[in-house]
């Protein structure tokens, strides 16, 4: 469904009876909601959210050009719904946004689920290079694709991942991988104190599992869960896994 006042379109199983405070995933670098598959975003139980950002999939654009502005428009999902305080999921980028909303707005913060993500994400000059022309953007599409995924993950798992990428309009994609590169917040990690939980896929090339590590280790009191066989899009390719580590920290937290 659209928001109105947000111009962003979710997805929420919102459930009467719902325990605890609602689950929001946050995709990652080009992405939409149906990143997280729905083993993940009908969790029992609980409230899950799974957003659109601005100029991707079915919400409105044009797409921020900055974390910090693109953590505004959960936010504005937050304040739309009504909601004090919410997990956070974030893959990837989106991981970098939970982060940013943590640091910044930590009140609104209940938890944080940190999923094939890092405290800085450097990018590759290539993925730059191939995402900033339009006529590149189908083989940037493939760089990428061929990066995100373990050895044992599906052809149409990679077709559909590749395809979602391309449907893009020109520049998000280059913008959000723009964004991702000039995010650090390595000397900021003690500041979090949300509960967390981190996700990583042990074949994992975009942010190697030392990344996850080093959240885990920074973070006070965090949970790592580390996926044999999956890679950097770990939620799809091992999406009952992670769902199951997700439901495990939830119910630990209330």
């Amino acid at each position: 469904m659209p928001d109105t006042s947000t111009g962003l379109f979710f997805l929420d199983t919102g459930i009467d009876g719902a325990e605890g405070p609602p689950l929001v995933l946050v995709h990652g670098a080009g992405g939409t909601h149906r990143h997280w598959p729905e083993e993940i975003r009908a969790l029992a139980g609980r409230r899950v959210l799974a957003l659109d950002l601005p100029g991707h999939g079915r919400s409105a654009g044009p797409a921020p050009r900055t974390l910090a502005d693109l953590a505004q428009s959960v936010l504005g999902v937050l304040d739309a719904l009504a909601i004090d305080a919410a997990v956070i999921a974030g893959h990837s980028m989106g991981g970098a946004i939970a982060l940013t909303l943590a640091l910044e707005a930590p009140a609104r913060v209940a938890g944080l689920v940190l999923v094939g993500t890092g405290a800085r994400l450097r990018v590759a000059p290539i993925v730059l290079q191939l995402t900033a022309d339009p006529a590149t953007l189908g083989a940037a599409a493939d760089t990428i694709t061929d990066a995100s995924f373990g050895s044992g993950a599906s052809a149409e798992v990679r077709r559909a991942f590749a395809e979602s990428l391309r449907d893009n309009p020109p520049g998000v994609v280059h913008d959000d991988f723009a964004a991702c590169h000039a995010f650090d917040v390595m000397a900021r990690l003690g500041e979090v104190h949300a509960p967390t939980l981190v996700v990583c896929g042990n074949e994992d090339r975009l942010t190697p599992p030392k990344y996850s590590e080093h959240l885990h280790t920074a973070i006070a009191g965090s949970r790592l869960t580390r996926v044999p066989g999956a890679g950097h899009a770990v939620m799809l390719e091992a999406p009952h896994a992670v769902a199951k580590a997700i439901e495990d920290f939830l119910a630990s937290r209330g």
